[in-house]
Parts: C-alpha cells; sequence; structure tokens
C-alpha cells in the first residue's frame, strides 16, 4: 500500500531553503537547529553518493547492525526515493511512501533506522548524496526484493535496471521471520 509520506509518522520531509539571484543558486542543505527541531539526528557519521543512469534502481535496502539513518537528497537529475516500514510491532510495517527528489525542488527525506530504502532514477547522471547516521557495516545490511508485489510499489514505467544481488534479496516477509529483523521495533 503506497501511503501518504505523512501518515508514517517517523519519515520526515524537508524542503532545503534556496536563494536564487542573478549569479545562480545558493541551496542550504540543512542547519542543526532546523533538523533538531524537525526530529532528525544531526550526528552523521558517513556521506555516500551515487550516480546512477535512468532506470537505475538501488535498494530496497537497510542496515541492522547498527541501525542506520539517512538524510537524502538529488543533487542532480531526479529519483523516485522509496521508504519501506520494516519495524516489528509497528502499525504502518510493511506500507511504503514515494517521493519525488530532484535538483530543482530540493525535498530532501529523513529515512530513520527501522526502514528499508530505494532510488529510481528518472533521468541519466542522476545524482543522490546520502548522510548516514552510522557507518557502513559489511556483512550486516541487508534488504527486501525491489519489486515484492506484497509491498506493491508502483515503480515509474521505465524500464528498471536492477543490480543481481537485489533482484535475489528476500521479500519482506523472508526478511521479517529472519531473527536479524527484530533489531528493528516500533518503539
Amino acid at each position: 500500500m503506497q501511503v501518504d509520506p505523512s501518515r508514517i509518522s517517523a519519515l520526515r520531509i524537508l524542503t532545503a531553503k534556496s536563494f536564487p539571484d542573478e549569479r545562480g543558486l545558493l541551496v542550504q542543505a540543512w542547519v542543526k537547529q532546523d533538523l533538531e527541531a524537525a526530529g532528525i539526528p544531526t550526528e552523521f557519521k558517513q556521506a555516500i553518493q551515487t550516480s546512477s543512469r535512468r532506470g537505475v534502481v538501488r535498494g530496497i535496502h537497510f542496515q541492522w547492525d547498527p541501525p542506520m539513518g539517512k538524510f537524502v537528497r538529488c543533487i542532480r537529475g531526479a529519483i523516485i526515493d522509496v521508504v519501506v516500514d520494516v519495524r516489528h510491532g509497528s502499525p504502518t510495517l510493511g506500507d511504503h511512501a514515494a517521493v519525488e527528489l530532484t535538483s530543482s525542488n530540493h525535498r530532501q527525506i529523513w529515512v530513520p533506522p527501522g526502514f528499508a530504502h530505494a532510488t529510481f532514477a528518472l533521468e541519466d547522471d542522476s545524482v543522490v548524496f546520502y548522510e548516514c547516521t552510522a557507518e557502513h557495516g559489511p556483512g550486516r545490511e541487508g534488504g527486501i526484493l525491489w519489486n515484492d508485489p506484497e509491498v506493491g510499489i508502483r515503480w515509474p514505467d521505465i524500464p528498471p535496471i536492477v543490480s543481481e544481488k537485489d533482484q535475489k534479496a528476500p521479500t519482506l516477509a523472508q526478511w521479517l521471520a529472519d531473527p536479524r529483523s527484530k533489531n528493528f521495533r516500533f518503539a
């Protein structure tokens, strides 16, 4: 079921302040005080940047040890950003939200720990920038199948380009049956 992002209370969607003038544009991605007011952590441990051609699907990924939150923005091109609730006991378990992030709309999304995350590139050379609350832990991350029918994400009508790893990811039901999934609980 696709839901309005505001229905999943843990998600935060912000629009960065922008200041255009005759020279171009200045974008203030975030200010610590504003993030704190929105309930978003300000202690980031790692930054990641991806560049994808049109149709590339990255995800649906998460990290359980340590649980990782991500503050995500698209700095070139356009993407559909998808977030899936994988927290045991959550009233929105299995629900997802999809938000268009572009280099011109300056929207950003907070993906808390306990949520799986994916991007779908709508344009060639789409660049996504992630600020993460934990360092990547090889062997301590996972994902769910990008096209799991039980999750029911309606991807854009563009031929998808999906990695072999993401094509072999477990379904949400399979992940929830894995003891490691208990690291994500609704508080």
